[in-house]
């Protein structure tokens, strides 16, 4: 006697497994596509990476940006000061005084605080 049994399904899902389906009958088909499935669910999705970023990793990418090019500015001005004159002593310290506010504006910012963290630099033409 054999082990087989029947399977109530809508017309729908027939025309869309025999048109899938190719040289596999409808039973191998299905069989088919639990077992791929099953396979598919037994291998840990959580260790899938994700092409998107998330909202933190974003903000730490933000402020590691702004430190890279605080140091950057913090470089090329003490390379200046020391290839410049001494005369430079009064912009070096209107330089100094917008690195430190700067500085204030990269601490990490409270939600709803004013100015959000975000640093700009404008340059002179």
């Amino acid at each position: 006697m054999s082990d087989n049994k029947i399977l109530v399904i809508p017309a729908d899902l027939v025309k869309k497994i025999d048109e899938n389906c190719g040289d596999m009958n409808r039973a191998e088909f299905i069989e088919a596509l639990i077992d791929n499935l099953i396979a598919e669910k037994g291998e840990s999705r959580e260790n899938v990476k994700s092409d998107f970023v998330t909202r933190t990793e974003l903000l730490v990418f933000e402020q590691d940006m702004k430190q890279l090019l605080k140091s950057f500015l913090d470089f090329f001005m003490a390379y200046d000061v020391e290839l410049g004159e001494n005369n430079q002593q009064i912009e070096l310290d209107k330089f100094t005084t917008k690195l430190q506010g700067l500085q204030k504006d990269l601490s990490p910012a409270d939600n709803g605080s004013k100015g959000g963290g975000k640093a700009t630099i404008k340059w002179k033409t």
